[in-house]
């Protein structure tokens, strides 16, 4: 075990290993394999790791008291296999979030990026996939199977059907409940949730050029205004916006989706 900072009513179970300069606060529980990133801060009475499974922390982490990282999923058909849940680097995992491993129908795998705030309460179920640089507000719940893209904003309160993605630069607004896939680059809000705009705000923030958001803004009127079927809009949309890797990004992520396009 290398360097580390862990108080004498931690315990530490004899398969997981742990990098440098590790802390590991009072009461909190580390159990079956998990390997534990370094500069990794973990606070009192969080539980991490099961009996089953396998869970992997990056580096830089900070797990807050009374997180749940890594137990089982909360899916009938899950009979105790060996599945996993994959963390990056620099996440904020914060007071009460519960967050699954994957099951052997689903993926096998959950998975969360790098730099993403999980504030207090969030759920996150088996098989999800959490991208990077993203920011989730209280009590929001994933449903298994969820995708959420890179650079996304989410509400308090918020609720995911299973086996939907969110795409990257959306905002969800706080007590939306999604059953369908957001676009990315627009904001979404209602029960159930529609795109109503473009996040132009997110995306000037961002560093977008003026002349990109303007020419996404008349992509995403394409489909949300006016009462053009999904196939019409993007006929629309090859033909009056300007082609860019964001546009055809944007085109792709309409084509591909299986749960249909929330607007």
């Amino acid at each position: 075990m290398a360097s580390a900072n862990i108080h004498p009513t931690a315990i530490i179970g004899p398969k997981v290993e742990l990098g440098k300069d590790v802390s590991v606060g009072p009461y909190s529980i580390l159990k079956g394999k998990v390997i534990v990133g370094d500069d990794t801060s973990i606070e009192s009475h969080a539980v991490i790791g099961s009996d089953h499974g396998f869970v992997s922390l990056g580096k830089n982490n900070k797990i807050f008291s009374s997180a749940m990282v890594g137990g089982p999923p909360q899916d009938l058909k899950f009979k105790g296999e060996e599945t996993r849940l994959e963390i990056g680097d620099a996440n904020q995992i914060r007071e009460f979030v519960t967050i699954n491993v994957g099951t052997v129908t689903g993926t096998g795998t959950t998975r969360i990026g790098s730099n993403n705030l999980l504030m207090a309460y969030v759920h996150v179920a088996h098989d999800c996939n959490i991208g990077s640089n993203i920011a989730i507000a209280n009590t929001t719940n994933f449903a298994g199977h969820v995708t959420v893209e890179d650079n996304v904003r989410i509400g308090g309160v918020c609720s995911f059907n299973q086996f939907i993605t969110v795409g990257k630069y959306a905002f969800i607004a706080g007590d939306a409940a999604v059953n369908k896939d957001v676009m990315p680059f627009t904001m979404a809000q209602g029960k159930y949730a529609v795109s109503r705009a473009l996040n132009s705000i997110g995306l000037e923030r961002a560093g977008y050029s003026k002349e990109e958001v303007d020419n996404l803004y008349l992509a995403v009127r394409m489909v949300l205004k006016g009462s053009r079927t999904i196939e019409e809009a993007l006929a629309d949309i090859a033909e009056k916006c300007k082609p860019s890797e964001n546009i055809q990004y944007l085109i792709d992520f309409i084509r591909k989706s299986e749960r249909g396009i929330a607007r």
